[in-house]
């Protein structure tokens, strides 16, 4: 004969809990997206010669924003599918970061309008060719 607590299904983990780990998460993989966007870009602005003297200022007022917009996500993730399914909500968060770092990047890192005559396409000569761009 078996115990009552053997035939229960496992509790989920308490709310509170979720949204902890969200904001340590979203702290920890926003603050790395925020940093390898702003590094990636300063490189293919610096490599294909974007802009003057003023990148700088940009990149720094960009990474605040790009740090927050990487961090609310996995808030979410983990306050809602990380209840009950902490892995996929680390999964589903880990894609999103990937996703939108390399979207920052070739959004604002590689401008199809700027006339980039170091750079055939507008691609800088470092980026991964397996890389869409």
């Amino acid at each position: 004969m078996g115990s009552d607590k053997e035939a229960r299904p496992p509790a989920p983990s308490s709310p509170s809990r979720s949204w902890s780990t969200g904001v340590a998460a979203g702290a920890l993989f926003g603050g790395l997206a925020a940093v390898v966007s702003v590094v990636a870009i300063g490189r293919a602005w610096a490599a294909c010669d974007v802009g003057g003297g003023g990148n700088g200022i940009t990149l720094l007022l960009l990474a605040p924003v790009v740090w927050v917009a990487a961090a609310v996500p996995w808030l979410v993730l983990h306050g809602t599918l990380g209840r009950r399914h902490r892995g996929a909500a680390l999964a589903v968060g880990l894609l999103f970061t990937l996703w939108f770092t390399w979207f920052l990047v070739t959004w604002l890192g590689i401008p199809d309008s700027y006339p980039a005559p170091l750079c055939p396409g507008n691609v800088p000569p470092w980026w991964p060719t397996l890389l869409p761009t």
